[in-house]
């Protein structure tokens, strides 16, 4: 892939980002890299938005996200300025990439080596190993194309659509039908379809309502392989605001923005601590609903709060922060513990909300890798139950589900923790409501379903406020850090145009 093309000079302009999220972060990179004086604004003690950092009595944890995939996005973005990666953070390649426990007692390993894992494959379902090689052969062509055609290139309006060269572009690829049916012409055993589904959950949906060119994320699993940035998805987040550093972005943190006036070349945004900054132009990355419903007044508000309640909204989670005494031997630095039957799980979240009785959750241990996230003769790890978001999560709830989950991981996976737990910090749908300002406390934002995707996401751009911007999540390309990044080069890219 060719780096981000140049963007028209922003020089003299003065722009004001609002939230220090990776779109944020990104947004300021290369508005800062065309010209314009960015100052960033963040709610928050630290950078780095939902990936911000616990550290507590030797401990460190990722809050938020803590898979590095898509090497390619993170190589682009850095190219863009003249830099790689490893001028910033160094990588290690996990193996096994993850390690799966079902609760019929079954468990397996999926490993950087194809050959090993169509052998995986075949002792499920005879001809498996074939038609993973199908599958991911689909997979890549879905990638290669819908990244450069479709994700890197903004197409906000239908017309957008209806050319020449996106239909050629588009020709073969799964735009149609949701995972489900695309993974059950390939596969049979319910097992095999989970384990290429479950990146589902990092995108925010189900298998019955995402779209069937999600596929993609199969050749990001199985062929690019799984890392981990020493430090943690932190370092990252260290790595793009030294780079926003060194081209002149001006960060301020504990500010958090209660309303912006006016329009292009003369915005004023008001902070908490009753600061008042100025700008030309406004680009947010806090949470599109918020801002809209927020920080604007009714008449400067694209959407109406009824717009946003009949949205779908990824899940938010429950998560427990745990430093124990001791190693974790049967986890893997990424697990998966899955019900057999998972369907349940994700109508707790999208058909008939409520608490899970039988979740299906993620197990990361970063000390499994990174000797510097745990005291000397402790393992760092959290468990992560995605959950609907807009539950009431009342602290004996979280003390009721704390233990389910725990007794469901001691039988699962045969890791008892509850005599080795020497620290504990929970985190749920009201914080991420009360940190991030999250609308319902979802963990991601808008659901990638067949009608939340592409031009029918929120649009970069402000029609109603001249001079207004977006990025991050909510608008395109979508959820999770690669496509936050990306989506900083695409709102800055409309600034330029609309310059």
């Amino acid at each position: 892939m060719d780096v981000a093309p140049d963007m028209d000079s922003l020089a003299g302009e003065s722009v004001a980002v609002i939230g220090g999220g990776f779109g944020g972060l990104s947004t300021a990179c290369y508005l800062a890299d065309a010209g314009a004086d960015v100052t960033l604004l963040e709610k928050n003690e630290q950078l780095g938005g939902r990936a911000s950092r616990l550290e507590a009595e030797g401990f460190r944890f990722d809050m938020g996200p803590s898979w590095y995939l898509m090497p390619d996005v993170f190589e682009r973005f850095f190219g863009h300025f003249g830099r790689a990666p490893p001028e910033y953070y160094t990588l290690s390649r996990l193996d096994p990439h993850y390690r799966v426990f079902w609760k019929d007692g079954d468990s397996v390993d999926v490993l950087p080596d194809l050959e090993a894992n169509k052998e995986l494959f075949e002792s499920y379902e005879p001809g498996a190993a074939d038609a993973l090689e199908r599958y991911l052969e689909k997979s890549e062509r879905n990638y290669e194309v819908g990244m450069e055609h479709f994700v890197y290139e903004d197409r906000p309006n239908l017309r957008d659509y209806v050319d020449l060269d996106v239909l050629r572009h588009s020709w073969g690829l799964s735009l149609l039908g949701t995972m489900q049916g695309h993974v059950e012409n390939y596969f049979e055993h319910p097992k095999l379809q989970q384990l290429m589904q479950y990146t589902l959950v990092f995108l925010g949906g189900s298998p019955t309502n995402t779209p069937a060119l999600y596929n993609l994320m199969s050749h990001v699993d199985f062929n690019m392989g799984v890392y981990y940035p020493d430090g943690g998805l932190g370092a990252v987040v260290d790595g793009v605001v030294d780079l926003g550093d060194e081209l002149g972005v001006d960060y301020v943190t504990d500010a958090e923005v209660t309303a912006i006036e006016g329009r292009r070349g003369g915005f004023a945004l008001d902070t908490v601590n009753g600061e008042r900054h100025l700008a030309d132009l406004v680009v947010s990355d806090a949470d599109y609903a918020h801002t809209e419903q927020a920080l604007l007044p009714p008449e400067k508000r694209q959407y109406t709060e009824a717009y946003w309640e009949s949205r779908t909204y990824a899940p938010s989670a429950f998560l427990i922060y745990l430093g124990v005494e001791g190693d974790v031997p049967e986890l893997a630095h990424h697990t998966l513990v899955l019900p057999t039957e998972w369907q349940s799980h994700f109508d707790t979240i999208f058909e008939e909300p409520g608490w899970p009785d039988d979740p299906a959750y993620y197990l990361c241990v970063p000390s499994k890798t990174d000797e510097t996230v745990a005291p000397e003769g402790h393992s760092n790890l959290f468990a992560l139950v995605p959950i609907a978001p807009g539950l009431d999560d009342t602290p004996e709830m979280r003390e009721t589900f704390r233990e389910l989950v725990l007794d469901d991981i001691a039988e699962n996976t045969g890791t008892d923790l509850r005599d080795r737990i020497v620290f504990e910090e929970t985190f749920c749908v009201s914080d991420f409501a009360d940190r991030y300002n999250s609308y319902q406390g979802s963990a991601l934002g808008l659901a990638h379903t067949l009608r939340q995707t592409a031009l029918l996401r929120p649009p970069h751009h402000s029609e109603a406020v001249d001079g207004l911007y977006f990025t991050g999540s909510t608008t395109t390309p979508g959820i999770g850090v690669p496509m936050c990044l990306i989506s900083g080069q695409l709102t800055a890219e409309r600034v330029s145009e609309m310059h």
